[in-house]
């Protein structure tokens, strides 16, 4: 049976044997030693250390990131217009944004193995608030593009979200706290679009408004705002939180409570196992639409329909604060399926997931009303972002020892998917972009029937009481190390 351990507060301790070596000799929330101290419940009124205070840094830095990451969207429609820039041309600096989050989230994952969550959470905030401060100098389309693919730095953030709540969480509660994480992570695209789009923006005209084009010097100088505000916010994720339950990477490695992880082995671990592409592709259809609806809402609703910019904004915000509630929903759910079924509850979880969201941007892509559209774009990005919560449910499972590789490849899945859709928009017209968009998910639904992870039950094939009996290769390793060291003590006696 599990053990678990309660105590009042955490306290900092420096003696221990090295292999048993952590930081704190009391936590302040239920924990399971046999997971690495990994807490066993989520509390979201604590900002205890260190488990609810990574999981606070974590949803924050990764919000904050997307402050940065998409403050520039509101604002396109009227860049396009004082620059003269073609929708086509603007379409091609959000790819090239995407594009660019691909290799950031391909390269952070193996480096949060090797380096744990907290650093790189520092440095990638304060390094993508440099791109982002500069947004007031772009003069033409080459310019936005350039800007663009820096500025897309800060979506790498979300590799090291998942990897640190994944990290402090036991895999009976880590689908929830992934879920919850990532989506008031991702509620940021749609605050930004709403404090960017239809307060920071207006405001900015207001203060300007005795020059010759206050809009114009509006869009210039608001960005200034998001990235004052990230680079802080690295700053402070530096100082207050840790990597781990049992502490700090360079604190483990010193004292010898963690392994040194080679980045290549890392990568090499993950890109083998065919479940980590399986759930890329489906990352690709839900994270992937997700990002692209972030990009088009706005000018999808204000060249149909033909509200304001600041009207256009505040509807497409929409998509985002479904975050607020819906990828945690998605990552509950999932939970409380593998509870009962074991991991075919997730998998049924994420096959009904993908399969209602394919059908709603169908619907969406047949709404003619304003009223219409707006309802179905609720309806559809519950679904959306359930379906996210559910993926990253599933992603601890996959190689237990290399969870930040796994991230990273699955996590780019996601910017994948926003390149390919963002083609689409760029290439077809709204209905017929929405179409193959609904089709594609639909498609990526079936896939969830080939995931196989070791260890686990298929949708359709394996038992639990099976399942259950078989060793974790990562137990049996750690097994035959502490049998090392008892034949190393004996031959010491002798």
């Amino acid at each position: 049976m599990v053990s678990s351990r309660k105590n009042s507060r955490a306290t900092e301790i420096d003696s221990g044997a090295a292999s048993n070596w952590k930081k704190y000799a009391h936590y302040d929330l239920e924990i399971d030693p046999e997971q690495d101290d990994k807490a066993t419940e989520i509390r979201l009124c604590s900002f205890s250390r260190p488990h609810m205070r990574a999981f606070h840094c974590s949803w924050w830095g990764f919000f904050i990131a997307f402050f940065i990451w998409f403050a520039i969207v509101p604002l396109l429609s009227e860049i396009r217009e004082d620059l003269d820039i073609t929708k086509r041309e603007i379409w091609n600096s959000t790819i090239a944004n995407f594009a660019a989050v691909i290799f950031v989230r391909l390269i952070l994952g193996p480096l949060c193995d090797k380096f744990g969550s907290r650093v790189l959470f520092a440095v990638v905030l304060c390094i993508a608030a440099i791109p982002a401060a500069c947004t007031g100098v772009i003069q033409n389309a080459r310019d936005l593009i350039i800007l663009r693919v820096f500025i897309g730095i800060a979506g790498g953030s979300f590799i090291m979200c998942q990897y640190w709540s994944t990290s402090m969480f036991t895999k009976e509660v880590v689908g929830t706290a992934n879920a919850l994480t990532a989506g008031w992570g991702n509620l940021g695209a749609g605050v930004t679009q709403l404090i960017v789009g239809s307060f920071l923006f207006p405001l900015f005209k207001a203060i300007f408004s005795g020059t010759d084009n206050p809009s114009e010097y509006a869009w210039r100088y608001v960005s200034l705002v998001p990235a004052i505000v990230a680079f802080i916010t690295g700053v402070v994720i530096y100082f207050i939180s840790d990597d781990y339950p049992k502490g700090n990477t360079h604190e483990l490695l010193k004292n010898g409570a963690k392994h040194e992880v080679q980045i290549t082995t890392a990568f090499a671990a993950a890109c083998s196992n065919p479940a980590t592409w399986l759930l890329f592709i489906q990352y690709a259809c839900c994270f992937g639409v997700e990002l692209a609806m972030n990009s088009a809402s706005a000018l999808y609703f204000k060249d149909e329909f033909g509200v304001s910019t600041e009207s256009a904004a505040a509807i497409a915000s929409i998509f985002g604060w479904m975050n607020l509630f819906a990828r945690g929903v998605g990552g509950f759910i999932s939970d409380h399926a593998n509870a009962r079924y074991g991991m075919r509850g997730r998998l049924y979880t994420q096959a009904i997931m993908l399969a209602m969201e394919g059908a709603l941007v169908l619907i969406f892509a047949s709404s003619t009303s304003l009223a219409g559209g707006i309802i179905t774009l609720v309806c559809f990005s519950l679904f959306v972002q359930a379906a996210e919560g559910s993926t990253y449910g599933i992603v601890p499972y996959v190689e237990k020892r290399y969870d930040g590789a796994v991230c990273g490849i699955v996590g780019a899945g996601g910017n994948v998917g926003a390149v390919i859709f963002s083609v689409m928009f760029r290439e077809f017209d709204y209905h017929k972009a929405f179409t193959w968009m609904g089709i594609s998910v639909m498609c990526s639904s079936v896939v969830t029937a080939l995931i196989w992870i070791r260890g686990e039950t298929t949708m359709f094939c394996g038992h639990e009481s099976a399942v259950h009996s078989i060793v974790d290769d990562e137990d049996l390793e750690n097994e035959v190390e502490a049998l090392r060291k008892v034949d190393s003590s004996e031959m010491d006696d002798h």
